[in-house]
């Protein structure tokens, strides 16, 4: 049986991943909400209190699993949701998600919410060497069945009665406050979602209901309201993109590209997952979201560090055109072409203005980018890095990228590293290469021995993650500013189609561990002695450390000196800290995540939960 998984998570046989926005911008609204919501629950952790922040680059580490374990996978253009669901009917199987609207989607062999996925729970199937894990499905009939056998055609309009990505009118309030629904004694939220539901039930269909629900509003603007309503419950009907084409033909028609005139080797690219929905969106909408970390919230944010890679970026995007006659028009803008980058300011959101850096004439055509000799397209990507080919001739090919993005990461006067970052982020690019000397050399091979027991030491280190544990924020400020660099250094290296090869993501960069050894290598322990039991790392490590010092201010490599002013602002910032520590409950019901609106329907027993919801 084939398992359809949606967004951000792996699949056992097929996958298909969100795009970039929707072109219509209709969920404009709700992205923004969303940004700001991450913001205060990375504001959250990093003083200690809970939250849940995904790494920046979980969606690149991801597709490189799905490519290691040979899961055929699909990026759509835009927006998933319906495209997943026409798949899933068109395949029988189910969808895997943590998105509770597939609650609202007819879906033939049902909807199974990732956290009902007992991970570690792993049984063998009677008589057979066989396995499965246990999981719950959510099945739209057995639900519909429960309320009175409500006509499942009715759930689109319960879900923008109650409030959806792309529909939130403030009058929908109107008629749920006039209307009378079913009373319930269940607190507030469970009131609103039965009370709904049992009221849609007396209806034989959506047109009937919605007759019913505009009664309740003023005669002036129904028809507009109903148009909302009517487009918004579009959204939850099958989509005309026939993602089954990809994986039999190795391409598919989206019906939402066709007008946009774009090259056919960027279509193919993204569909393939070989270009983030970054460039999609920097394409279509010439607006990008820049995603926050667990960072200093009192410092600039993270990602200004890499704004010049993003202007060259934008810069090759200019013309997108595969028309002759448009290419034209465009080669050579009168102005530079603005671009929106959404990101954080303080602990809200700003929409900024950033302009794309105007390039040679050779690269002014996205089409033909592709190409441009690999040497060309290397020299760029480097030139934007601010790199000298020769730093790298040394270095591995899986870390020569990495190692240029630090050497960037380095000038930037953004960023306020020290000396034992630099070693704590080279230390950790050793763990793959650690892994390969384990794996080739012979159990007698002295250089084995010192690869594993290096390879066991880094593991150690590795700092645990505790409740309530507060961050170096420094620390974490100066390592989110190299993963931003990181992070546009990969989109930059994959529009120029790899001229460097792509590093292993999995194993490159571990918080836990780069923390862990900046604490060690602080306190007492020196690289040099981490890396003395194994001379083979010992001679790369140096070579890494090499070519980047060449590119470190020098105040990075001064003898460790602390003046009475440097104490006092410390004192000062721990001050500072402590006045900003919040207070926080750990939760461990995990049944139910407000921002996620149609949860609720997943819960087996709601009556289970009724405390929770009065609580909230």
């Amino acid at each position: 049986m084939a398992i359809l998984f949606s967004t951000d998570f792996a699949s056992i046989q097929t996958w298909n991943s969100d795009g970039g926005c929707d072109i219509s911008d209709k969920k404009l609204t709700t992205l923004k909400d969303r940004a700001r919501e991450k913001i205060q629950a990375a504001h959250s952790l990093s003083v200690g209190g809970g939250g849940n922040v995904c790494p920046l680059l979980i969606r690149e580490v991801f597709i490189q699993v799905l490519i290691r374990l040979k899961v055929c996978f699909v990026q759509s253009f835009s927006e998933a949701d319906r495209d997943i669901m026409t798949l899933a009917n068109h395949w029988n199987c189910p969808v895997l998600s943590s998105d509770s609207d597939f609650c609202i989607f007819d879906l033939k062999s049902g909807f199974c919410p990732l956290n009902s996925f007992q991970w570690r729970n792993l049984n063998t199937v009677n008589n057979t060497q066989d396995y499965y894990i246990p999981a719950k499905c959510f099945s739209l009939d057995a639900f519909c069945h429960y309320f009175s056998n409500l006509n499942k055609s009715l759930l689109p309009l319960f879900a923008v009665l109650c409030g959806n990505d792309h529909v939130n009118l403030p009058i929908i309030e109107t008629f749920l406050s006039k209307a009378r629904l079913p009373v319930s004694s269940k607190g507030r939220r469970y009131h609103r979602v039965q009370g709904l539901l049992n009221w849609l039930s007396h209806f034989d269909g959506p047109a009937e209901a919605l007759d019913n629900v505009l009664k309740y509003l003023p005669k002036k603007g129904r028809e507009d309201v109903k148009k909302l309503l009517y487009c918004s419950m579009e959204e939850y009907q099958p989509s005309q993109v026939k993602l089954q084409d990809f994986f039999c033909y190795g391409t598919y028609v989206c019906p939402d590209t066709l007008n946009l005139d774009l090259p056919e080797w960027v279509l193919v690219a993204l569909a393939k997952g070989q270009l983030p929905p970054f460039i999609s969106d920097a394409l279509v909408l010439q607006r990008t979201f820049l995603h926050t970390q667990v960072e200093n919230m009192q410092r600039p944010n993270a990602h200004r560090i890499a704004q010049p890679i993003r202007q060259i970026i934008y810069g090759l995007l200019l013309n997108a055109s595969s028309n002759p006659e448009n290419m034209s028009q465009k080669t050579v803008p009168s102005q530079p072409l603005a671009f929106n980058e959404v990101e954080r300011i303080s602990k809200n959101i700003k929409t900024s203005v950033v302009y794309a850096k105007q390039l040679l004439k050779d690269h002014s055509d996205l089409s033909k980018l592709i190409e441009l000799p690999l040497a060309r397209r290397q020299i760029l990507l480097l030139e934007a890095l601010k790199v000298n080919q020769v730093v790298l001739e040394s270095i591995p090919a899986l870390l020569k990228l990495p190692i240029a993005v630090t050497c960037y990461w380095l000038q930037s006067t953004e960023a306020k590293a020290k000396l034992c970052h630099l070693q704590a982020l080279l230390l950790g690019m050793l763990m793959e290469p650690l892994q390969a000397i384990i794996n080739c050399s012979g159990e007698e091979d002295p250089q084995a021995g010192g690869a594993s027991m290096l390879y066991e030491e880094l593991q150690r280190v590795k700092v645990p993650m505790r409740p309530s544990a507060r961050l170096d924020l420094d620390t974490a400020h100066v390592f989110c500013q190299w993963q931003c660099c990181l992070q546009m250094g990969l989109y930059l290296n994959q529009l120029l189609s790899t001229p460097l090869p792509e590093p292993d993501l999995t194993q490159l960069y571990s918080g836990s561990l780069v923390h862990g050894l900046c604490q060690q290598l602080v306190a007492s322990t020196s690289a040099e002695s981490l890396l003395n039991m194994c001379p083979k790392a010992k001679q790369l490590y140096e070579h890494l450390f090499n070519a980047t010092r060449s590119y470190a201010p020098a105040e990075l490599f001064l003898p460790k000196a602390q003046s009475n002013s440097k104490k006092r602002r410390q004192k000062k910032k721990v001050a500072n800290q402590s006045k900003n520590k919040v207070v926080t409950t750990s939760d461990t019901r995990q049944w139910y995540d407000r921002n996620n609106r149609f949860g609720l329907l997943m819960v087996e027993s709601l009556e289970e939960h009724v405390e929770t919801s009065e609580l909230e």
